[in-house]
């Protein structure tokens, strides 16, 4: 391991706002922090938004600067990624910011029952084997993880460069009734394009400079849907 990467775990450590638990029985396990994020992080009541599979957390930094009305918190299994989002942060000694390290498939451990008002998913891997259907973040399987911590009709919003992604959670969102709010297959064409759609992370960028299109995709989630995968064939 580099001695960037290294510099950067240690640096994270020294930062409030990021959590790095040490999970080690993946099957009972419930973090502290699980419906506690308003009072021990935040000290208010405001909106909790979480970003999955944050990155450098460019999108959780620059909505917090947007709205310092609502808490942002970052997710990613990847410390040297997050020191990016949590270091400017801390520079800039946001309170409305908060970083987790951790798996996605164990965020039911961390948030309590309609604890989260939002989600957003920016540039997750496609996961395109049919195989790997359920490891896709837009999956019935995770929606249904989402589902639990979301408040009811809570947001989920999907950007991507994989028109397969987009496809598949479209498909996801259609044959599971969910209320589609915006979508389109190409964003930086849209008349409705606004500051936090043009939030532009780290892979985004690399994705536009190489002439890929930006797909965008926003629905809710009622707690009264019983999700299902949908019938989706399209492999590459």
């Amino acid at each position: 391991m580099g001695k960037g990467k290294l510099a950067k775990f240690r640096e994270n450590e020294t930062f409030e706002n990021v959590f790095q638990p040490e999970v080690t029985d993946f099957l009972n396990y419930t973090h502290p922090l699980k419906g506690h994020w308003h009072d021990s992080v935040f000290k208010n009541e405001n909106p909790i938004v979480l970003e999955l599979g944050c990155g450098k957390g460019e999108y959780t930094v620059g909505m917090a600067r947007m709205f310092p009305d609502k808490n942002f918190i970052g997710v990613d299994i990847k410390g040297a990624r997050i020191w990016t989002g949590a270091k400017s942060s801390n520079i800039e000694q946001m309170r409305n910011v908060a970083f987790l390290r951790t798996r996605i498939e164990l965020i039911g451990s961390f948030f309590a029952k309609d604890e989260v008002g939002e989600i957003w998913i920016t540039f997750p891997d496609p996961q395109m084997k049919k195989r790997r259907a359920k490891k896709r973040l837009t999956s019935g399987a995770f929606l249904s993880m989402y589902q639990h911590l979301l408040a009811d009709g809570g947001s989920i919003n999907l950007k991507t460069d994989s028109r397969f992604l987009y496809r598949y959670t479209c498909a996801v969102a259609e044959q599971n009734n969910l209320p589609v709010l915006r979508n389109t297959a190409d964003l930086y064409s849209e008349s409705w394009l606004d500051d936090v759609l043009s939030i532009k992370t780290y892979y985004e960028q690399l994705h536009i400079d190489d002439g890929n299109t930006i797909h965008y995709l926003k629905f809710s989630l009622p707690h009264n849907t019983k999700l299902i995968e949908p019938e989706f064939d399209e492999e590459v």
